[in-house]
């Protein structure tokens, strides 16, 4: 046979154009697709031998080969797989979008091949080589027959093929790399002659690709004294030694018994850049309509830029071992976005270039059992793993507390999730399925205070009846808090409460109707005196000691949602501001008296009381220079009387 031209099929080039210049996004992707071609052989010769052991031959070890050549600027990735006859290179090579696998695949698929898993089951894989070569070669036999064929091409719309000499069975490509032009400013330019790239490349994509990848690897060694130690003055030698560049079976393929955590470590470590141990590991596999396998793990610290908008949530994806993309993010929820890990499932539906996962009903069920698990491991914790789950929620409580915010559906999953400290003991946190269960009977609510730490909220005056009654009162000092009370308005029945609620009270109220009607008139005077600065002033039933409070109205933002929204915007809408009066302080005994007989006098002192309850509240006085006047002058007439 001489050597022959021929055209590429399926309107040559123009879908050879696409292929290379469009699919793929990245062009060190061309690796990873002949390397899975060549496993792909590989398997399929395997399952061929099953019936025709005399495919094999002698060669029964099976291996990936890659080849540089620096000078010649040439790339080669071999295999003894099935390899290919002439038709074989005209039916899977010579027709673009023709999968060999996918043929193979459809032939056998009545038979029984459990370990067969191939990859290339898309028929452009092959010409990303031209992504990254000026020209390409193929030789190949294949197994069982005596002949051995050279395909090229320079991927310009034709191809030939001629009679080759082959010691084994298996394929051999040779890509003959594009070079640098002179003066180029092409960024991503690689050299991928380089045996540095190479192994990266090959550990990054096809690490655990089930057979061996050999590539010679060079060699410095540093001379030693007699102790062990490295002479300073000596001459390193050098040498190269072909070594497997790629891992043994992936960990997440393993049994679960025959994995230590220290396993599970340094996997961990290795793969996701981190110093330290994870906190927890969850390793489980699906079986069943959808089949995939979940390694995920949970850090034991947040990333340093966790919290900024360079942080990018998501779990890597792989296919048949292969790897497709680094960050899945349709997978993980935002309140999840800490997990780190992996997921291996051969029904992932993906774009042609593998390159993308596309939405699908599949995809959606991972998603939402990716979720469970995870919720199950930190409920897990939570119940018995006490401190280990406190470890967790100073690292990543406040993300949990944002998807009960932010995700009107996870509220209720989530809730579970949360602890807090509280009045019961401000050095324990508590859940809240753990406050319901001890709620005193009269107690209606779930009771919580808002501060900026547990010191300010204990002394609020709002605080004084809840704590005579002596019922538990869960603190609140994370700007978040607030938020999440938008969502979660009750658990397990039971509503929540802020102490500072307008609405809310201990009890019957202890204010009569007589008492109410007597002090009617300067209530009304306090209110005048404050222009507008309160809705309402009324009695209080929460005050003991305290002469007044402020507490939030029936409409818009809360007090202290106004403190936290006006930490990011200055323009932030006001709160409905109520006045509770203490009916039982001695201040009202002489404001009463003074009301009528001294206006001016009355007006300073219900100013100064307005201006007391913002600071209770850790707010600021709208007019602080005349606040201090007025301290400044009431302390003068005093000490003058």
């Amino acid at each position: 046979m001489n050597r022959e031209t021929q055209s590429f099929q399926a309107e040559t080039k123009q879908l050879l154009d696409l292929v290379i210049n469009s699919i793929y996004t990245h062009k060190e992707i061309f690796l990873r697709e002949l390397i899975s071609n060549a496993s792909d052989a590989i398997d399929k010769l395997r399952f061929l031998s099953l019936t025709k052991s005399e495919l094999l031959g002698d060669d029964e070890i099976f291996e990936i080969s890659i080849k540089s050549d620096d000078v010649a600027k040439t790339l080669t990735i071999s295999d003894n797989g099935i390899g290919m006859n002439h038709e074989d290179l005209i039916q899977n090579i010579g027709t673009i979008a023709r999968s060999g696998s996918k043929n193979f695949l459809k032939q056998i698929q009545e038979n029984s091949a459990a370990d067969l898993e191939l990859i290339g089951q898309f028929g452009v894989g092959f010409y990303s080589a031209f992504m990254v070569a000026d020209k390409v070669t193929i030789t190949t036999k294949k197994a069982g027959e005596t002949e051995a064929f050279k395909w090229e091409s320079e991927g310009t719309g034709t191809y030939t093929i001629e009679p080759a000499t082959k010691e084994g069975r298996g394929t051999e490509i040779t890509l003959y790399l594009k070079k640098k032009e002179e003066n180029s400013e092409e960024e991503d330019w690689e050299d991928y002659t380089e045996s540095y790239t190479l192994q990266n490349l090959v550990k990054k994509y096809s690490n655990f690709i089930r057979y061996p990848i050999k590539m010679e690897v060079e060699h410095t060694e540093y001379p030693k004294n007699e102790d062990g130690s490295y002479k300073y003055d000596g001459e390193p030698t050098t040498e190269r030694k072909v070594e497997r560049i790629n891992a043994t079976k992936p960990i997440w393929l393993k049994d679960k018994k025959e994995i230590e955590q220290s396993d599970y470590n340094e996997f961990y470590k290795s793969e996701f850049h981190d110093w330290v141990d994870p906190l927890e590991t969850i390793h489980s596999k699906a079986e069943g309509t959808l089949e995939y396998r979940l390694l995920l793990f949970i850090p034991k610290k947040a990333p340093f830029d966790f919290n900024s908008n360079q942080f990018k949530k998501g779990v890597k994806l792989y296919s048949k071992s292969v790897y497709i993309m680094e960050r899945c993010e349709t997978l993980i929820p935002d309140y999840y976005k800490f997990v780190k890990g992996l997921v291996e499932s051969s029904d992932f539906s993906l774009n042609l270039s593998r390159e993308v996962l596309q939405q699908n009903r599949e995809l959606k069920v991972i998603a939402k059992n990716i979720e469970k698990k995870i919720h199950d491991t930190l409920l897990y914790m939570l119940q018995n793993e006490r401190e280990k789950y406190e470890e967790f929620w100073g690292e990543f409580g406040k993300n949990i507390k944002s998807g009960i915010y932010s995700d009107f559906q996870a509220k209720d999953k989530l809730s579970d999730l949360l602890i807090f400290l509280s009045s019961n003991d401000s050095t324990k946190k508590v859940t809240l399925d753990e406050y319901v269960s001890r709620m005193p009977e009269g107690q209606e609510f779930i009771l919580y205070a808002t501060g900026k730490d547990i010191q300010s909220i204990e002394k609020m005056p709002q605080m004084e009846s809840v704590n005579e009654k002596d019922w538990e009162v869960l603190y609140f000092v994370e700007k978040i808090d607030e938020f999440i009370t938008n969502n979660l308005t009750e658990y397990k029945g039971k509503k929540l409460k802020s102490v500072s609620h307008g609405e809310f009270s201990v009890g019957e109220s202890q204010v009569t109707k007589e008492r109410e009607e007597e002090m009617k008139p300067v209530l009304e005077a306090i209110k005048n005196a404050l222009e507008g600065k309160v809705s309402e002033v009324k009695l209080s039933s929460r005050l003991k000691s305290s002469p007044v409070c402020l507490v939030s109205g029936k409409n818009g933002i809360s007090l202290n949602m106004e403190k936290v929204l006006k930490d990011y915007d200055s323009f932030v809408p006001k709160a409905d501001r109520v006045l509770e009066v203490n009916p039982n302080h001695k201040l009202f005994e002489v404001m009463s008296k003074m009301k009528d007989s001294d206006e001016s006098r009355f007006k300073t002192y219900s100013n100064l009381l307005y201006n007391q309850a913002l600071i209770s509240e850790g707010i600021v006085p709208e007019d602080a220079n005349s606040f201090i006047n007025q301290i400044s002058e009431l302390m003068i007439n005093n000490i003058s009387e």
